[in-house]
């Protein structure tokens, strides 16, 4: 391969060319990446430097990592996540906030639920002040797909006198108008959402099917009562390549 004065390694220059051919469309979502031997050959380079090239487009998230050697080019269908207006009243008597705007959004939502009666992570205990020696919460955790992809991982805590026998027990998608929490007595007045970037762990990785080098944000939501005692805390992990945050905020 000729550098033509370039000075890059001729990996960067491999993957460049690769980089061009798909943001211009030659190589569209889906399409398969040639062989290594193919682009061997194209380019007059080693298998150590078409590997390199591909690894690099992987990282980047242009590429699926693959069965063996064949690879993809990804598909993009990104979520947007409207926060500001998340969990809002007017939602559809059959889905809660989320799956509801997801099928604004013309896509299909699903998701699987665990319930548990758990000694919460500090970081929530704190939220919820209560004391994690001595008192539990109840987690709802689930994985919400959309078009049958993993797009997030929610995890709700709540204290477990707080939705003790209601329907929150339940292993399953439940809801109801103006939210379940709603529904038992506890309506939540404000919320505190904080959003943190950061690499996934292994686990996420694997229950999201993350590509190598995807962040993820992860967005804590603390739900309070008028008199400020909260309720619960939502962690959501949201990967980067899948969700975009949006906040409409009043100027004044």
């Amino acid at each position: 391969m000729r550098s033509n004065g370039d000075a890059r390694p001729l990996y960067e220059q491999v993957a460049d060319t690769l980089r061009r051919a798909i943001t211009r469309g030659d190589l569209a979502p889906g399409d398969t990446i040639p062989s290594e031997a193919e682009l061997r050959e194209r380019h007059g380079v080693s298998r150590d430097t078409i590997r390199k090239a591909l690894h690099q487009l992987t990282q980047e998230g242009l590429l699926t990592t693959g069965q063996g050697r064949t690879r993809h080019v990804r598909s993009y269908a990104p979520l947007r996540w409207a926060l500001s207006t998340f969990e809002a009243s007017d939602l559809d008597d059959q889905l809660d906030a989320w799956a509801t705007d997801v099928k604004r959004q013309g896509r299909r939502p699903s998701e699987t639920v665990e319930v548990a009666i758990v000694v919460p992570p500090e970081a929530v205990a704190e939220r919820l002040r209560i004391d994690s020696s001595n008192e539990l919460t109840v987690v709802r955790r689930r994985v919400r797909y959309v078009d049958d992809s993993p797009y997030q991982i929610a995890d709700s805590y709540f204290p477990e006198p707080l939705v003790r026998g209601t329907p929150l027990m339940r292993p399953r998608s439940v809801s109801a108008p103006g939210g379940i929490l709603a529904s038992i007595g506890h309506p939540q007045s404000t919320y505190l959402d904080e959003i943190a970037v950061r690499m996934p762990t292994k686990n996420e990785v694997d229950r999201l099917e993350l590509p190598s080098g995807t962040p993820v944000a992860e967005v804590t939501r603390t739900g309070y009562a008028e008199d400020e005692t909260p309720l619960r805390v939502m962690v959501t992990v949201a990967p980067g390549d899948r969700n975009v945050l949006v906040y409409r905020l009043n100027a004044s």
